[in-house]
């Protein structure tokens, strides 16, 4: 009998000192580099929403666990406790390995040598040896060790689903400025000198980028999609009348391509099957920037003839004309600069998108001109951070002060918008931001975010144009062209 009891507090003892053991180094490792594990957590798919106060709360646990293991009287209150923590520590990667969007780095010590799988067994294991303590140290009815087991377990199940819950749905919609970094979302394949700084997005055509350049408008560069090789093509241009042109830029849309000055309120259409131009869109008025809708539309932005504030429009093609919705664009400061921005159109949604340089502000436009929602990206900025000067009697505004942009650049592609963001969010390396430039996704048609992944810089630290087709996304940077490879995580969310 002695011997069996012997042994019994032998094996209780070992389980309370192997657990002992965990937490204190978990915890000790945790609090040593707390601002490294916030940032994981911060990361992750499940607890980004509240990686400050788990940061903190999770080490605090493990310590108060362990010192409860060494008291004789409250060993079987940490046994308890300790069972509950690792429940949670394994729901917690289960859900990582089979419910979330993405897996993350591991973290903590030793542990982080673990891969995900290998860690839950190494928890699964500890629940065990806890379990058969307490069964060893209660000497309770099994009806009554049953509920007293199964009832926390289940609770503890219960928080960290109702966690991994809220913090999907506070990330998704109401973003603390969180950024998440899925492991390779879009992976670099190539780059392609080009040598001179005066080439631009054209757009693509299937599996082919077109590049137009400023020096010379009438021509085209076209790559593959890996920009393994290259040629040039000339648009076919022969108006009847002689066209002072200012500043020609070519649009590439799938079978279709656009030539257009807007600072002449010139605009043309043409097939890529020969390049040649074969329509010119009749009154036309000026404008600054334009994106063509699959009904053969024209969304616009010109600006107000009196106030010259910036305003948004659509040509329709059958009567030729252009109705001004002067609501959709919200003024903050002058009308201009504060709303200056990118504007897109979605050919797979069937709407058109306008993203504000200087504010967290991007709206969705109905092919009638009619506003579907304005949306926000997940900095903090919604107020424009300018100072405008008026000269020559208030005729000319200018920029006064730096301009805080907010929203450098963006590209679509189907309901996927993506942004490359000037802002830098909370948890994020200082690293990063030196070598990268932060490239932002939304969910057009959800109305979320979804992630974010670095496009690291070349020789230039300067990008210049973002572009995005069904399986790449390309950027200038300087004078370099460069690939990324979209990866199944963000494809299949198209």
């Amino acid at each position: 009998m002695k011997s069996e009891c012997s042994i019994k507090n032998f094996f209780i003892e070992f389980v309370c000192i192997a657990h002992v053991i965990l937490f204190v180094y978990a915890a000790v490792s945790k609090i040593i580099e707390l601002e490294s594990f916030e940032v994981q957590l911060g990361k992750s798919p499940l607890l980004s929403a509240f990686a400050f106060w788990i940061a903190r709360f999770v080490p605090a646990t493990e310590l108060l666990i362990a010192a409860l293991l060494l008291l004789p009287r409250l060993k079987k209150t940490g046994l308890y406790m300790a069972l509950n923590l690792m429940v949670m520590f394994s729901v917690y990667i289960f859900i990582i390995l089979h419910y979330s969007s993405f897996i993350p780095c591991s973290c903590g010590g030793v542990l982080e040598k673990m891969s995900w799988n290998t860690h839950l067994v190494f928890n699964i294991i500890f629940i065990l040896l806890a379990l058969i303590a307490i069964l060893v140290l209660d000497q309770n009815t099994y009806k009554k060790n049953v509920l007293k087991i199964i009832i926390p377990v289940l609770s503890s199940t219960a928080i960290v689903v109702i966690l991994y819950l809220q913090s999907e749905r506070i990330m998704h919609y109401e973003n603390p400025f969180t950024r998440r970094f899925p492991n390779h979302p879009a992976v670099f394949k190539n780059s392609y000198d080009l040598k001179y700084n005066s080439y631009y997005f054209a757009g693509n055509s299937g599996n082919k980028l077109y590049l137009g350049n400023y020096s010379t408008p009438l021509y085209l560069s076209e790559f593959d999609a890996e920009l393994k090789s290259s040629k040039k093509i000339k648009i076919v241009f022969n108006p009847k009348k002689n066209v002072l042109f200012n500043t020609v830029k070519i649009l590439v849309c799938d079978s279709l391509f656009y030539l257009s000055d807007g600072s002449i309120a010139k605009l043309y259409k043409g097939k890529t099957i020969d390049w040649e131009i074969t329509k010119e869109y009749k009154k036309m008025s000026y404008f600054t920037t334009y994106a063509p809708m699959n009904s053969g539309g024209i969304f616009l932005r010109s600006n107000d003839p009196k106030t010259l504030d910036n305003i948004l429009g659509i040509y329709t093609q059958s009567d030729s004309k252009i109705k001004y919705y002067r609501e959709l664009l919200q003024k903050q400061i002058d009308g201009i600069f504060d709303t200056d921005g990118v504007l897109l159109y979605s050919r797979k949604m069937n709407k058109g998108i306008y993203l504000y340089y200087y504010r967290n502000e991007f709206f969705i436009i109905n092919p009638d001109g009619n506003l579907e929602s304005r949306n926000h990206t997940i900095d903090t900025i919604s107020k424009v951070n300018l100072k405008v000067a008026y000269t020559k009697n208030g005729s000319v505004r200018e920029i006064s002060s730096p301009a805080q942009a907010v929203n450098a650049h963006a590209a679509i592609n189907g309901n996927l918008l993506f942004v490359n963001s000037q802002v830098k969010g909370k948890y994020e390396n200082d690293e990063l931001w030196k070598k990268s430039f932060i490239i932002d996704v939304y969910d057009l048609e959800k109305k979320t975010y979804l992630m974010s992944f670095p496009v690291y810089k070349t020789k230039s630290d300067k990008l210049i144009y973002l572009h995005v087709s069904a399986n790449y996304l390309y950027a200038i940077i300087g004078t370099d062209l460069v690939v990324y490879e979209l990866q199944p995580i963000l494809i299949k969310e198209l």
